[in-house]
Order: structure tokens, then sequence, then C-alpha cells
């Protein structure tokens, strides 16, 4: 296998949870080392969080944990100890980045804030992921997943416009935070390798999630509109959104004449009218085109829809049809196995178990996805082989809490 676009670099990953992590994972995946440090004995908080390989709560069977820590290494390190802190030192000397998403307070509370760190490595590339970024009023705030999908703007937008907002499903503020990390650290690392001059990055996932929603704060800036919620329909055409079948959910999104096509599926003589040609004036027919439509949707199952309804419509220009999957339909899904999205990845504590890859392709350099690592399993070769730090030297500092 080449080499990963990002190897040869190294990353000191002090997250914890999902968005730091799923950083961390996305610039392993790209190449780099990736050494996790752990607080000794309980390690990352996920490990801690189900569900749980078997239903075993064991700190190494966390399957959050382990999709979030994969092709990493980990070591144990107390930062709080004198001893733990020099040793981190150490290792950023050598280091490319950093990654950490404590609250604002904590790391330059332990004298490891970019400042300082910076004076040992002038080229260190510094992130921070918290959850409202290093300044401002909210900076100190605790949040949560549903409290910074509020506060965004997207939960406002997110849902049927009768009911109350929605947040949508799973983690996507800490999703979103994490990804959107990885562009600026690595452009900061361009910018460290041109100049000889490191850059510290600061992210906060409220920005980040509002970043989605920022055509409609521009549109707000511009004209004073604030975008409803609409649901899943829209105001390009009709049939737009998701309809029932037989047997689940099918969804259709016309634009323009490319209704003709669904017209000549359905079958409904009255639906070649003319009138309905123009997408504006369907959505004053809603209710006239669903009339013929639903009837003719509940006479079909998903794998008539899939054999022959799916590529048929996706083939005509200007309309886009699918069908709302759940997660074993994923595992199954000939586009993703045909772009090997899927790795087997073996494990001590569970054996092989079929993990997600990288969400991009890059042709030449490929995806890295290695196991995550047990908790403190490369002590031995960070602290001895890469320090020179003694046997001896490491169980005393282990005896003392350092590590």
């Amino acid at each position: 296998m080449s080499e990963g676009a990002l190897s040869g670099f190294k990353v000191l990953d002090l997250t914890h949870y999902v968005a730091g992590p799923y950083c961390t994972r996305l610039l392993a995946g790209y190449g780099a080392e990736v050494i996790k440090i752990e607080r000794p004995g309980t390690g990352d908080g996920a490990r801690q969080l189900g569900p749980f390989v078997g239903n075993d709560p064991h700190s190494e069977k966390s399957l959050l944990f382990l999709y979030l820590n994969t092709g990493k290494k980990s070591i144990t390190l107390n930062l709080k100890a004198p001893a733990g802190k020099e040793i981190f030192k150490r290792l950023v000397e050598e280091a490319d980045i950093v990654v950490e998403n404590y609250e604002p307070r904590v790391i330059p509370s332990l004298g490891l804030g970019y400042d300082a760190l910076a004076e040992i490595n002038p080229k260190l590339v510094m992130t921070s992921i918290s959850n409202f970024g290093q300044t401002g009023p909210y900076r100190d705030y605790k949040a949560s997943e549903i409290v910074e999908y509020a506060l965004s703007g997207l939960m406002k937008m997110t849902g049927d416009p009768y009911r109350e907002p929605l947040k949508m499903g799973l983690d996507v503020a800490q999703f979103t935070g994490g990804q959107a990390a990885v562009a600026p650290t690595l452009a900061a690392l361009y910018a460290a390798q041109s100049t000889h001059k490191g850059r510290y990055v600061d992210i906060s996932i409220m920005d980040s999630c509002v970043g989605i929603t920022e055509w409609q704060v521009a549109l707000y800036q511009a004209i004073n509109h604030i975008t409803p919620r609409m649901g899943n329909s829209n105001q390009k055409g009709h049939p737009w959104g998701i309809f029932p079948c037989k047997d689940g959910w099918v969804v259709i999104a016309t634009m323009g004449s490319s209704f003709q096509y669904v017209a000549e599926l359905v079958g409904a003589d009255e639906l070649k009218d003319p009138k309905f040609l123009g997408h504006g004036a369907r959505i004053g027919l809603r209710d006239e085109i669903d009339l013929h439509l639903m009837p003719w949707l509940s006479d079909i199952d998903k794998e008539y829809w899939i054999k022959n309804v799916f590529e048929y419509l996706n083939k005509k220009r200007g309309t886009a049809a699918g069908w709302v999957r759940n997660v074993e339909d994923l595992a199954h899904c000939p586009q993703l196995k045909s772009q090997h999205f899927y790795q087997t990845i073996g494990h001590p504590f569970h054996g092989k178990g079929v993990y997600p890859g990288g969400p991009v392709l890059m042709g030449e350099t490929p995806w890295k996805n290695g196991r995550a690592p047990l908790l403190g399993e490369d002590n031995q070769e960070i602290f001895g082989s890469r320090l020179g730090l003694a046997k001896e030297e490491l169980a005393v500092l282990k005896r003392e809490g350092a590590i």
C-alpha cells in the first residue's frame, strides 16, 4: 500500500469523546502518526460509553471509541503531574500538530497553551476544538449536542413547519466540528512548513454549525428574510420529498419538465396536461398531483422501486430519486462497496469487525484504517524507544502516577 498523504507528520492527540477524536481520526486516516494521550487508568471517557461489543461494558469494547480512534497509537500520561508534563513537552519537540478539545480554561491552566508550546517548537500547529471557541461571552459555557444544534440556528430550520423544531439524528454538531477542524489544521500545517512558523487554530463547534446555515444568514442580512422550516417539501417543484410506498419510503425530486417522466411511470393521462410542466405551477397543484401519485406508490414495494424506478428516473435529466435507507441497507450498498468504503479490522479483544473507511478517495494515497489502540498500548515504544527512558524510570513514573 502507498503511504498516506500525511505520512511522516506527527500528531499529539489530547482529545476525548467525539469532536476532537473525529478530527484526529481523519488525520490518522490520511496517514499521519497520531499519538493519543490518555489519562492513566481510565483513558478517554468514550471508552466507558456504550454500546459495547457483545454487550460487555469493557473499556476496550466501546463501539464509539473503537470507531473514532482507528489508526491511532495510545500512551497514558498525567498532564497534572510535573513529570508527565515534562514528558509531554519532550514529545512536542518532535510533533507537527497538537489537537485538543478541553474547555478553554484547561490547557492554559496546565501551562501548556500555544504560546508555551511554541517556545519549545516554533513550527508547531495547535488546534483547539471547543463548544464556543476560545473567546467571547460564551467561551466557558457548558454545552451538549442538542444545545449547540439549537444555538447554531440549524434546529429552527429542521422539521415540519407546523410542529416544533427538531434536532437531526446522531451527533451532527460534534462530527461537524471535528470535520471542520481538519481543513484549517492542514492549511496551518502547510503554512508552517513553508514559513517555519507555527499557527494556532481555534475551532468553535457552534460556529462550525452556523457555517452550514451561512446562505440563510446571508439572506437575512441582505433582504431580512428568515428561512422557515419546510419539512421535506421544497419550492423547486413537486413531487419533491418523501412519499410512502407499500413497505417503506421513497424519495422523488423533480425540476422543470422532468415531471413528464414521473407522469409516464404513474400512467395517469391527467398528469400529462401541459399545466403541470412548469415547476412553479406544480407548487399550487400538489394535491391534484398526489391524487394520482399516492395510489400508484401504494401498489409498489421498495424492491420494485429499486429495480424499475430508481435507475430510470436518475438517468433522466433533471430528476433525482432514491429511497429512505436504514443502516442495514447501507451495509449492503453497492455504491459504497464499489468504493471499498467498508474495511475489516481485527482487534485483540473482539476479533474482526467491519468499520467505515474514509469520507474521501485520494487516488495514490489510500485511506489508512488500522484498529483502535488499547489503553497505553504504545507506552514502551514512545517512552522507551523514542524518548530513551529506561524500564526502571518508567516503573518509577508509573508508581508516581505520571504515566
